[in-house]
């Protein structure tokens, strides 16, 4: 299903009944509603292989506008950028002092270096923020969060908004590094997502344990 270690690592849940009613439930949507991401792009994250994640960003659900999700959690590949894309440019900025390109809200060259970008639901129809949010992929996800919480490799979990902050309880094992704050949403991001440092905090910890940092 994922072509690498996911199919290892998740192959008892993808075979759990609950697993094959969301994507019996899913298809049916797509046939009847506007659905985000497009089908084929549902599981991008899992793309990158168990072994070499070094960091999960995780998020809500799917940018819920015409053409901008595909399947890499705040990752935008049209233009203008989402408001919530802007915010975490901005943040980058007054952290890192990183300029990134608003006409460019493709993040996959952070996927490349090892980062997950996640989201705690993976559909989402059109216009309807977190309606999807009862299907059973949040039972997914924490599978998935457990899982990577089990690896020895010290990995940095960062959970903006509550529906990501809700995994925390999930990572137990103090090699990791949890850094949670506000969604950065307009809506919320005014209420610790601003001034948070979530990467600079990140490099540190991946230089602190001998992994290369990230060129955000």
């Amino acid at each position: 299903m994922f072509h690498n270690d996911w199919d290892i690592i998740l192959g008892e849940e993808i075979e759990k009944v609950y697993f094959k009613q969301i994507l019996k439930n899913v298809n049916e949507l797509y046939q009847t509603k506007t659905i985000f991401p497009l089908k084929k792009d549902v599981f991008n994250a899992f793309r990158l292989s168990y072994k070499d994640v070094k960091v999960v960003i995780l998020g809500q659900d799917p940018y819920h506008g015409e053409g901008e999700a595909h399947g890499y959690a705040f990752s935008c590949l049209k233009t203008p950028i989402p408001p919530s894309l802007k915010n975490i440019y901005k943040e980058l900025y007054d952290d890192l002092h990183i300029q990134k390109d608003i006409t460019n809200g493709d993040l996959t060259t952070w996927v490349k270096q090892g980062v997950m970008l996640l989201n705690t639901c993976l559909t989402v129809e059109k216009d309807k923020p977190n309606s999807h949010k009862n299907l059973g992929w949040h039972t997914f996800t924490d599978e998935v969060i457990k899982k990577l919480n089990e690896r020895d490799d010290p990995i940095v979990f960062i959970l903006w908004g509550n529906n990501a902050r809700e995994k925390k309880k999930y990572i137990t094992n103090n090699k990791h590094l949890v850094i949670e704050s506000a969604h950065p949403s307009p809506f919320s991001a005014r209420n610790g997502f601003f001034g948070s440092k979530p990467f600079s905090k990140t490099n540190e910890f991946l230089k602190q344990n001998n992994k290369l940092p990230i060129k955000w």
